[in-house]
Formats: structure tokens, sequence, C-alpha cells
């Protein structure tokens, strides 16, 4: 069998790829496997908005209890919010059934361990491997030892307050939209900014089971940018379907993502003394305008592999503050274990608020310079000749040697197709997206040959 989880989770179309069949097995082996130990392991959960969520629930749940292990239902809540309740009821692991940003169609399922981390690839295989050994060795209890399920019907007001106490003083006086996409923000969003003291205006807010991210959140953020402008809001902030994301939307209507709103928090913490060792961890997709305005500021970076997982395995190593992606996906570890969408939403509010400046304003700090993305078709056992072969790894050190460290080039092979993307940052979007092509179409030339 293939690889069952991938760098999010076990993801795919829900009742067809992710079946109530494996949504039994991935629990109960997961509480084979995360609650090794004597006393009578707990496992909490949550979900999103998907009308598919209840199904999986009740499968995942059935299998926690099957060998033994207790389940905290926390109901639908964020992410980051199972992430925090895991470690704030102190659960042996917790689980998360979403597929983030993804249509409705689609669900997954996320382990948590009992610190609020996700899963490191050995857990993850040992769950695999258990559900391939058809659970051998695994006894089943029966009696009073089959394990029972609680309902919690608090998690969100838990959450809310911890999300709350990150920031120090209000934000009345902030006239504040949001775009919940019709998921898992949609109550602890508008609940937390209005405890703070924000007007508060929600759109994408009435869930239905279908509706989680169609044409709405941080994936489609054009309903925000158009209502922010037209009710004269200071901001908005969007979500994805599972709040870890959040993107920003300024007074005008403009977008500010991910890079923008790590540029804000990074330079803030650093007045404030609060920015450990004054780095911050991106990935290799970050826009280099973000690496220019961070060096300005005497701000460090480091730069993984795309995928939170990597930005936050960085982060705990080194110690640092923040990190996250362009995407929106940023996490503060002082507060969280994971990406947390209220939470950044929350630190920027706080810093609009504590600064007095328009977020237009702040998001200026940064220069985004423009950015052109290739696919060039390779042959899979190719995808490494932009290293191996002279002539192109030629071109590519004098593309960036007539850049004179205002560009970049970037070749970053598929995991799952046949091709490389070559992508190029500059000053010229004109200029970039000629050389892009040109790169490219040399790529598959003598890949090809």
């Amino acid at each position: 069998m293939s690889r069952m989880f991938g760098t999010d989770g076990v993801r795919g179309v829900a009742n067809s790829e992710l079946t109530a069949e494996l949504a039994f097995q991935l629990g109960k082996a997961g509480a084979c496997v995360l609650t090794e130990g004597t006393h009578k392991a707990k496992i909490l959960v949550g979900m999103d908005t998907r009308i598919s969520g209840d199904m999986l629930e009740h499968a995942l749940i059935a299998g926690i209890l099957s060998v033994g292990a207790e389940a905290i239902s926390v109901g639908v809540v964020p992410t980051p919010a199972v992430s925090y309740l895991t470690r704030k009821y102190g659960a042996d692991a917790g689980v998360v059934i979403s597929a983030s940003h993804n249509p409705v169609e689609y669900n997954g399922i996320k382990f948590f361990n009992k610190d609020g981390f996700k899963l490191t690839d050995e857990l993850e295989d040992k769950i695999q491997a258990l559900i391939e050994s058809n659970f051998e060795g695994v006894e089943v209890p029966v009696g009073e030892h089959i394990g029972r399920r609680t309902i919690v019907d608090t998690g969100v007001q838990e959450y809310v307050d911890f999300a709350i106490s990150t920031i120090e003083g209000n934000l009345e006086g902030l006239k504040i939209a949001i775009d919940c996409a019709n998921g898992a923000a949609y109550k602890t969003s508008e609940l937390a900014l209005k405890k703070l003291g924000a007007e508060v205006f929600a759109i994408h807010n009435k869930p239905d089971g279908i509706n989680i991210n169609r044409h709405c959140g941080s994936t489609h953020p054009e309903d925000l940018m158009k209502f922010v402008k037209e009710n004269n809001c200071d901001f908005g902030l969007a979500f994805d379907g599972d709040a870890d994301r959040c993107l920003a939307v300024d007074e005008n209507g403009e977008l500010v993502n991910g890079d923008h709103m790590m540029v804000i928090a990074a330079k803030h913490l650093k007045a404030l003394g609060q920015l450990n060792h004054d780095t911050v961890v991106v990935t290799v997709m970050s826009n280099l305008g973000l690496h220019i305005a961070l060096k300005e500021a005497g701000i460090k970076t480091v730069s993984t592999k795309v995928g939170d997982r990597y930005v936050l395995e960085e982060m705990a190593k080194g110690g640092f503050s923040i990190g996250g992606e362009q995407s929106g996906h940023v996490i503060f570890l002082d507060f969280n274990t994971t990406g947390d969408g209220l939470v950044s939403g929350l630190q920027l509010a706080a810093t609009v608020k504590e600064t007095g400046k328009k977020l237009s304003e702040l998001a200026g700090g940064m220069k985004e310079l423009p950015q052109v993305l290739v696919n060039a078709k390779v042959p899979n056992d190719k995808k490494n000749i932009h290293e191996v072969d002279d002539e192109i790894a030629a071109d590519i050190r004098g593309i960036e040697a007539k850049m004179a460290g205002s560009g970049r080039v970037l070749i970053r092979p598929s995991g799952t197709e046949p091709l490389v993307r070559v992508m190029l940052e500059g000053e010229n979007q004109a200029e970039i997206d000629k050389i892009a092509h040109e790169l490219a179409k040399k790529i598959e030339v003598k890949a090809n040959c």
C-alpha cells in the first residue's frame, strides 16, 4: 500500500476515498499507537462544518472506543482549538476531521500528539502499519473495558478565551469585517472580536454543511475585499474552512497575504523585544520582498521546504517565535503549536490598534516583488536536471547574478507529477516572465532529449 498520510493527515473524497471504514481503522490504530500506557487513554475529537463530518466522526470515535480508549467530542471547532484543547484537557491525543481549504466533497483526518503537535512521519507510519497488519496483537476489550464517549460543549468558549489572552488591551474603536468561509470559524472569530470590543461584520458565517469554502474564505477573498471597502471597515480577516489560516484585507480592499502579515508581526514583536533570536521561519515560496524587508529591519530568516509541518519543526528546533507561509498559515509558537487563524488575526488587529496606523501603511513595509511560475514537463528521473546539467546550472547562476540581489530563481520538482516548477521573482514582470518561459523550455528540451 502507498503511504496513507500526506503532509496534512489522511485526506480524500469523503465516502469514496476517505470512507467510514477507513475512519474506524484510523481511530482504532491511532488510539493504540498514541495512547500506549496503563491508564485509561483519552482522545479529543473536533471537526469542521462539512456534511461528511458526522459520518466520519462517529466512525472514528467507534474505532477509538473499540480498543478501550475514551473519546472527548468537542463538536465543530477550528483545528487550532483541537491542538489547544488537547493540551488543556490533558488528553493523550487529539484528532481533527477537516479538509481545510478544500471543497466540500473532501474531508480529512489529522492527529495531534498530547502536546498539540502534528505527528512525526514515524508515528504516522506506525498507525498505517497497524492497519495493514489487520491489528495483529491488539486485544479486543469487552464489558466494562470498552471505551466511553463524552460530549463537551464548552470547547468554543474555552478556545475563544485562550485566543483573547494572547493579546493585551482591547480592540475598541476598530471596525472589522470577517469572512468565516462557512467553516469552523463561524462562531469563534466573531465571538472573540466582539468580546474584545471591536465592531464586527461577519460574512459567509452561515454553514449548511455543503457551502464550506464555496467562493469565500481565504482562498476566495473577493467578497471580503469588496465588503471592507464598501462598508468603510478598518480591515478584514479571511479564514479558511478549519480556521488555521488567515489572510487580511486593508481599508482600501487590497489583499494582505501571509508574507506581509509575518513582516508586520515580526517587526512589532522585535520592537517589543519579544522576537526570539530576531528570526522568522518561512518556506522557500515566501516572496523575496519578505526577506528584503526583514533584513532591513535587522531580522533574520530561515527557509524550509513548503509545508507548515516543516516550518514548525524548524521553529521548535531553533526556539523561534514566529513562522509561516504566504497562504496565511502563520504559527505563533509562544501561543499555540499549530497555525492559528484567529490568533494571527488578533495579533494583527492588536498591532493596528497599538500603532494607530492603517493596515495599508503597515503592509507597505514590505514591497512584494513580481513573481511568475512556469511548469516544465520532464521525466520523473530527470527532475534534478537543474542540479546536474552544467549548462542549465550556469544559466540559473547567470540569471541571479544579473538580478543582483533583487530577484531569484527557484526550481521545485513536483512530488506527484512529471514536471518541475520554474519560479522567478524580480522587479520587472515582463522581463521575468520571458526569462522563466525560456528557462522552462530549455529544461524541457534537455530533459527529454
